[in-house]
């Protein structure tokens, strides 16, 4: 009886440790299920290690496109040439950042790359294109200086069925017929970001200028436009007082931010609309004898020298716009060659940086 009894304690015990484990693992697995989904979710959208991350699938408007609409081909993208076409000289960072993503996701997926820089010469930039598609590019990825003025790019691009991609700054076409897809940023939201940085920094009452971006491009009239628009809806004690471009240099910026202090030597603070003209204000201020942080300083991108000046007291808050747009555009083009829908605008989430994580998340900035 005693043996009948052990026998019938020990194989429960038996019985609910193998029971306990399979739960355990069960557990473990969907554990690692979720975490292998939310992973798969998250760089869905942006690939491996590029920061990226898109927002709802509808956030950018304007439907989807598939390669029957715009009447080109299925093609594996492992078989294809794809040109790039860079509007900015690479003494920005924003720039040497968004090429080197480029560039390494081609020699990750093993696709041969053609590449150009415009060295920001639009008529430079067109001919660069129409180089890359008599070269035999297959599929572009056209960062562009301009908006406007693509009409000629676009027919020698349509004559041959070539997808075209945009990233950063928009193209003044049709999607899903001049172009398939945009990539970027919301910068109407950056500048409703920077703007709220800008009262929170000065008290919602003062003085501000303006440093804009280069003419002719949707990326300085958007973050004007929610700068602004932010600024008389939250901050009517704000004043704009001062808009001169920079255009998007520190050079520039430098000297904008010079003729801005003598003209306006009361402004207490400056919306740069890139770091680079931020970090020209920056240096036009120390150069003026102002202290860290007399002046307010708001920008936007994201680079290293723009979050170290947050450290440092110079910048009051940077608005991040992530650069890194090699994988997701690779994947958008892969998709659309593969025969499957796209977005025709894919707009991507952007943090942002202040006092309170600049020093903490300075090796996340490029």
């Amino acid at each position: 009886m005693k043996s009948t009894a052990l026998l019938r304690r020990t194989t429960t015990r038996t019985l609910l440790a193998t029971g306990l484990a399979a739960s355990l693992a069960l557990t473990a697995g969907c554990a690692k299920s979720e975490d292998d989904k939310e992973k798969k979710d998250t760089s869905a959208g942006a690939g491996k290690d590029s920061g990226q991350v898109v927002a709802s699938p509808t956030a950018g408007g304007g439907g989807s496109c598939a390669i029957d609409a715009y009447g080109a081909k299925k093609i594996d993208l492992k078989n294809a040439t794809v040109g790039f076409s860079q509007s900015e000289k690479e003494a920005n960072p924003f720039r040497i950042a968004e090429t080197a993503s480029v560039k390494a996701e081609a020699e990750k997926r093993g696709v041969k790359l053609l590449t150009a820089n415009a060295q920001s010469q639009f008529s430079k930039q067109i001919s660069d294109v129409q180089d890359l598609i008599a070269k035999g590019a297959d599929l572009l990825v056209i960062a562009p200086l301009n908006s406007d003025g693509w009409e000629p790019v676009l027919r020698a691009a349509s004559a041959k069925k070539i997808p075209i991609v945009t990233v950063d700054r928009k193209i003044n076409a049709k999607a899903c017929e001049d172009y398939v897809s945009f990539i970027g940023s919301d910068f109407v939201e950056q500048g409703k970001r920077a703007a709220d940085s800008m009262i929170e920094a000065t008290g919602g009452k003062g003085e501000i200028g303006i440093l804009l971006g280069s003419a002719g491009n949707n990326v300085t009239t958007e973050r004007t436009k929610g700068f602004v628009d932010r600024i008389k809806a939250k901050a009517p004690g704000l004043k704009v007082v001062f808009q001169q471009t920079g255009e998007f240099a520190r050079e520039k910026g430098q000297q904008v931010t010079e003729q801005l202090i003598q003209s306006k030597p009361g402004v207490g603070g400056i919306y740069a609309e890139n770091d680079e003209m931020g970090l020209g204000a920056v240096n036009a201020l120390k150069s003026a004898g102002k202290k860290a942080g007399a002046v307010k300083i708001v920008t936007v991108d994201g680079t290293r020298n723009a979050v170290r000046g947050i450290v440092d007291g110079w910048i009051s808050g940077v608005i991040e716009s992530n650069p890194r747009f090699g994988p997701l555009a690779f994947q958008t083009l892969d998709t659309f060659t593969k025969g499957d829908e796209v977005q025709q605008n894919i707009v991507i989430k952007d943090s942002a940086y202040s006092k309170d994580n600049a020093e903490a998340d300075l090796g996340k900035a490029f």
